[in-house]
């Protein structure tokens, strides 16, 4: 199997000089950790390791320490996506990454903040197709996307597809099928993942979105159905774009690969 592109650039940098070998072997161990403060404890490996970007959950973060969290990844790997982020978070991020030189890109549609030193992520080849049943079910795909090209990948959208218009479904499908993974999103019964999951011949990723209410709702049901679907798919948490999102990634590189 070929290294992961984190690990190939390492060792190009110590071939060309531009990276000691002391420098290159505490990079390459993957086991990089990064303690701040009496708050965290960051992992500065993951990407040699596993080939996921680094990733920040904002919700439930005091402003102050996301920022400095943030800062210091994208200081030390060059780049961090902060997902789940609030009004209020964003500002104190910006602002120091605006005294460090460092870039920032707010999406508001997924809620995710990206901070980067240098070139975009290199382009792996994959293509990931990303699916909604309903306009609701938007802001998990976005997320899912954003995740997917920071891994590399093409992404190509289409959304509000549901099975209460399930005409609408297959010309959309068209532009999708060139994809090596697709990722459905649906709330309420979620049903159109197992939909995709038997017209298409690739792997297929439902999410389940916390919409819908009275019982069994805010996801509870799309989860079930999704679980419970006799079409071949794959099934991740409710509202979990980030890990669709790279699961997805992970599958288009490989069957980008020649």
């Amino acid at each position: 199997m070929p290294a992961n592109q984190a690990l190939q650039d390492l060792l190009d940098q110590y071939k060309h000089g531009e990276l000691s070998a002391e420098a290159a072997a505490e990079a390459i161990e993957g086991l990089r950790l990064d303690r701040i403060g009496d708050f965290a404890c960051i992992d500065l490996g993951r990407n040699v390791r596993c080939g996921l970007p680094e990733v920040v959950l904002a919700e439930g973060k005091d402003p102050a320490h996301l920022a400095e969290i943030a800062i210091r990844h994208a200081q030390a790997a060059g780049r961090c996506i902060i997902t789940r982020i609030s009004g209020g978070q964003i500002e104190p991020i910006r602002a120091s990454a605006d005294q460090m030189g460092i870039a920032s890109d707010y999406h508001e549609a997924g809620r995710i903040l990206v901070l980067g030193k240098g070139p975009a992520p290199e382009k792996s080849g994959g293509i990931v197709a990303v699916i909604t049943a309903g306009t609701s079910d938007i802001r998990v795909a976005e997320e899912a996307k954003i995740i997917a090209e920071e891994m590399g990948c093409e992404v190509r959208t289409a959304y509000d597809l549901g099975a209460a218009g399930i005409h609408r479904l297959f010309p959309a499908l068209k532009p999708l099928l060139a994809a090596h993974v697709f990722v459905v999103c649906a709330g309420r019964e979620g049903t159109l993942p197992s939909v995709v999951a038997g017209l298409v011949d690739k792997p297929v990723i439902g999410v389940p979105v916390s919409v819908g209410y009275g019982y069994m709702g805010e996801g509870r049901a799309a989860l079930a159905s999704m679980l419970q679907s006799c079409s071949v798919l794959s099934v991740v948490n409710i509202d979990a774009g980030f890990t669709a999102g790279a699961f997805a990634a992970r599958i288009a590189r490989m069957g980008a690969q020649p």
